[in-house]
C-alpha cells in the first residue's frame, strides 16, 4: 500500500512564499503582505517573497487584494537544455508531495534565452514526475487540470529553474463574482489597486460615472467594507494537499467575517449600455453587495454629481474602437463634465492614451503609472476646486519622467 505523505513533512514551521502580481503593483502587495503579519519581505519584478507559517498561508489566499498567486518555492536548480530540465526535476522526491493516485497540474513560464516554450516546459516536467511514479510503482499519477489534488509552477529565468507548489489554483482575480470576462477588461487586481492608489478613505461618494459591468465599484466596495476579496471562493489548491488544515482554515475565515464592517460610503455607477448595466447589477449581487451599489442607465453627458463631493475613478475608452478624430473631442467633453458638474470631487482617470489625456483641459495632481493587462496606462487624480485656485506644484512619480 502507497503511503500517504504530508506536507507537514517537508515545510517548517515557518517557509518563504511568492505572491505574485502585475507589474508596478509590488509596493502595495508588499504593504498588504505586511499587514498579514509575514516577515523577510522583499519586492521583485511582478513579484513579493515573504515568510510565514501555514496560516499566513491561508490568510494570504483569502485576504491579498492585489496578488494573482501564492507560490511555495521548493527548489531551484540550473538547466541549459530539455534534458537538464527534466533531469532537475526528477531528483525531487515526489512522494513527498503527492501520491500516485493523485492528480496534477503544471503550469510552465520562461524569461530565458535557453527555454522559449511555455507548454514544452510543463511537458518536460510532467514527463518527468510521471517516470518517477511509474519507475517505482509501474503507475503514473493523472492529470486534472481543474482541480488537481497538487498545482506546479515551474518558472525558468534564463537559466535558473524554480519549482514551486501554486497554493492557489486558480489565479487569485478570479473572485467568482463577475459574469462576463469580455466586457470587462479592467480585471479585478487592477481596480482594487486603482482603490488603494487612489487614497481613498472609504467613505462619502464613490462614483464611476462609466462603471461598465461595475468592477472598479464591487472592489471599492470589497475594501471599504473590509470584506476579503476572495470570501465567496470555495476552492484553493491548498485544500487538496494531504496537510489541509479544516479547522484552522474555518478559524480563519470566521475572523474575517467577524471584521467586516458597515459602508460609510454611497456607490454609484452608472453606463450607457443598460445591458451592461444588468450585468453589474447580476455582479454586485454575487459579490454580496446587492444593497450597496447603485447601478443607473445615463450617459456620461447626462449625469448629475451627488452634492457633498467625494470620489471619482473612471476608466473611459482608450481609444482603440473610437477613430483618433474622434477620441480627443471626447475626452475633451469628459473634462468638460467634470468642471461642470463634479465640483468638490477627487476624479482619478486611467488611460493608456496620452494624447487624449492632454485634451481632457484639467490641472493634473497627481500622476501614477498603472500596467492594465499590457498597456502601460496613465492614471492621474484631478482635483474639482471650487471657483478659481492656483495651481499647485504637481507631485509626481519619479518613473513619469
Amino acid at each position: 500500500m502507497h503511503k500517504k505523505n504530508s506536507l507537514k513533512n517537508i515545510l517548517a514551521d515557518t517557509f518563504n512564499m511568492v505572491a505574485k502580481t502585475q507589474q508596478g503593483l509590488e509596493p502595495l502587495l508588499a504593504e498588504e503582505i505586511k499587514n498579514l503579519g509575514a516577515t523577510n519581505i522583499e519586492e521583485h519584478k511582478r513579484a513579493v517573497s515573504f515568510d510565514g507559517n501555514k496560516e499566513i498561508l491561508y490568510k494570504a489566499n483569502l485576504h491579498l487584494r492585489t496578488a494573482l498567486r501564492i507560490l511555495i518555492p521548493i527548489k531551484k536548480f540550473s538547466a541549459l537544455n530539455e534534458q537538464q530540465l527534466y533531469d532537475g526535476v526528477k531528483e525531487i522526491n515526489w512522494e513527498n508531495y503527492m501520491r500516485v493516485n493523485d492528480t496534477l497540474a503544471i503550469e510552465g513560464s520562461a524569461n530565458s534565452d535557453f527555454f522559449n516554450h511555455t507548454k514544452y516546459i510543463s511537458l518536460k516536467s510532467k514527463d518527468a514526475i510521471v517516470d518517477q511514479f511509474r519507475e517505482k510503482y509501474d503507475v503514473r499519477p493523472s492529470i486534472d487540470i481543474d482541480k488537481p489534488t497538487l498545482r506546479l509552477n515551474i518558472h525558468i529565468f534564463q537559466s535558473e529553474v524554480t519549482v514551486a507548489l501554486d497554493s492557489s489554483n486558480e489565479s487569485l482575480h478570479r473572485r467568482g463574482y463577475r459574469a462576463d470576462a469580455a466586457i470587462a477588461p479592467l480585471n479585478e487586481v487592477t481596480a482594487a489597486a486603482l482603490v488603494m492608489q487612489s487614497g481613498w478613505n472609504g467613505e462619502g461618494n464613490f462614483i464611476d460615472p462609466m462603471c461598465g459591468s461595475g468592477t472598479i465599484l464591487i472592489e471599492a466596495a470589497l475594501w471599504a467594507r473590509n470584506i476579503p476579496p476572495n470570501i465567496n471562493r470555495e476552492f484553493f489548491g491548498f485544500m487538496n494537499w494531504s496537510d489541509f488544515d479544516a479547522v484552522l482554515w474555518e478559524k480563519i475565515k470566521a475572523e474575517a467575517i467577524a471584521n467586516i464592517k458597515p459602508s460609510k460610503a454611497n456607490f454609484i455607477g452608472n453606463d450607457s449600455v443598460f445591458k451592461v448595466i444588468e450585468i453589474g447589477r447580476s455582479n454586485a449581487t454575487k459579490a454580496g453587495l446587492k444593497d450597496e451599489i447603485k447601478f443607473l442607465n445615463k450617459r456620461f453627458e447626462e449625469q448629475k454629481a451627488v452634492e457633498g463631493g467625494g470620489i471619482v475613478i473612471m476608466n473611459p475608452p482608450y481609444g482603440e474602437r473610437l477613430e483618433m478624430d474622434d477620441i480627443n473631442p471626447f475626452y475633451k467633453m469628459i473634462g468638460d463634465k467634470l468642471k461642470q458638474e463634479f465640483t468638490g470631487y477627487d476624479v482619478w482617470i486611467l488611460s493608456a492614451n496620452r494624447e487624449a489625456l492632454k485634451h481632457l483641459g484639467l490641472s493634473t495632481s497627481k500622476r501614477l503609472i498603472v500596467w492594465n493587462g499590457q498597456l502601460e496606462c496613465k492614471f492621474h487624480k484631478y482635483e474639482m476646486y471650487k471657483g478659481t485656485r492656483k495651481i499647485e506644484k504637481i507631485k509626481e512619480d519619479p518613473a513619469v519622467n
